[in-house]
């Protein structure tokens, strides 16, 4: 059985970068840990920041709007060994298909095309933990000290000031895009 969910955040801890997919209405959220190109190509999704040139999802989703196939939804569909699965339900006309897929792909194209997005009851039960919990551990982060997204908005913002300073304002307009992107004004 399948429960509809949406990203909470997509986050940096200790063990890498975690997307955290939480069911609609739950305290709990899933951590499918995620590799760092794929966890901003999600952010870029969910900021809907335009790039100059196309990401892989961004091409993949050029691909099925040129063939007529919509992306209906995705699902995650269970979590083997430590290793999450997932796949892409499309539609063709009368025709449907059902492609195997990594969650952080899957997630990746979701946001892009705002399909829903579905994790198997099984899967929770399994892997998810409390948000609260999560909250707590990004309280604990903020407690140490800048975090890698707060050195990073830092840098960007130097970086801003300079390309002004200069009168690059092609390079401002992109570093400004970034900025957004990571929530920042």
């Amino acid at each position: 059985m399948f429960v509809e969910a949406e990203i909470w955040t997509v986050a940096h801890t200790e063990q890498g970068n975690a997307v955290l997919v939480k069911p609609v209405g739950s305290e709990l959220a899933v951590p499918i840990f995620i590799g760092q190109l794929e966890a901003h190509s999600i952010l870029i999704g969910l900021g809907g920041v335009p790039m100059p040139r196309p990401l892989t999802h961004d091409l993949f989703v050029s691909l099925l709007e040129k063939l007529n196939i919509t992306l209906e939804k995705v699902e995650i569909t269970e979590l083997k060994e430590g290793t999450f699965y997932a796949r892409l339900l499309l539609k063709q006309g009368l025709k449907k298909y059902v492609i195997d897929s990594r969650p952080s792909d899957a997630l990746g194209l979701a946001v892009r095309v705002k399909c829903p997005i579905y994790i198997a009851e099984q899967v929770i039960a399994e892997a998810g933990v409390s948000i609260k919990l999560v909250s707590d551990e990004e309280s604990k982060e903020k407690e140490k000290g800048p975090s890698e997204r707060e050195l990073e908005v830092n840098r960007l913002k130097a970086e801003l000031q300079k390309a002004i300073e200069a009168e690059n304002y092609e390079e401002a307009a992109r570093i400004r895009d970034q900025l957004r992107e990571l929530g920042e004004n």
